[in-house]
């Protein structure tokens, strides 16, 4: 009897543990590992990260220049339950036993946020009349003469830093807000 008292009294300390686990990650923190080169040389292939969730959780709008993570599948709602899958798929249990990747998720520099106009020509954006000084790129980037985008309320503009090599809101368009999944926070 005292050895079942002992395995239930484990079980549920257990059981706890993971639960704790669980909201930690969908709610404040969660690791993910950088995937190709689209932010060189800013962070790398493999190289791991650790992001600020409380930005989706309270609805924040990143300021210009963040660094963050988003959901690239724009035309689709994103529900609290996308924030639990999030939480089991980046586990290193999950991530050792998946054969492949789904590569929904993007990190991303916040270019432009809502009611910005952004024209792009040469090698320069100009953001609301003032060129956006970009120490931060891999090489000089090349634009399309004369794009103009013009940021809609509840959305922002992302890219990433290796521009000649990023998929970005370029491809998908700006990004509504509920698609930010994180801030990063640390990066090693």
């Amino acid at each position: 009897m005292k050895i079942v008292r002992e395995i239930v009294s484990w079980s549920l300390h257990l059981l706890g543990a993971v639960v704790l686990a669980m909201i930690i990650t969908i709610f404040l923190v969660q690791p993910m590992q950088v995937e190709g080169s689209s932010m060189e040389p800013t962070l790398h292939d493999k190289e791991r990260l650790i992001i600020n969730k409380t930005v989706n959780i309270l609805k924040c709008e990143p300021d210009y220049g963040d660094i963050i993570i988003i959901d690239s599948r724009i035309n689709r709602t994103r529900t609290l339950l996308d924030n639990f899958w999030d939480a089991v798929n980046s586990n290193l249990f999950t991530q050792l036993l998946a054969k492949k990747k789904e590569g929904n998720y993007w990190i991303k520099r916040v270019i432009g946020k809502s009611g910005d106009e952004l024209q792009f020509g040469g090698e320069v954006i100009v953001r609301n009349g003032s060129v956006i000084e970009e120490t931060y790129l891999k090489e000089m980037p090349i634009y399309s003469m004369g794009k103009k985008v013009v940021v809609p309320e509840g959305y922002i503009f992302v890219m990433g830093d290796n521009r000649n090599n990023s998929r970005d809101s370029r491809e998908i368009g700006c990004v509504p807000l509920s698609h930010v999944i994180g801030k990063l926070l640390l990066d090693f």
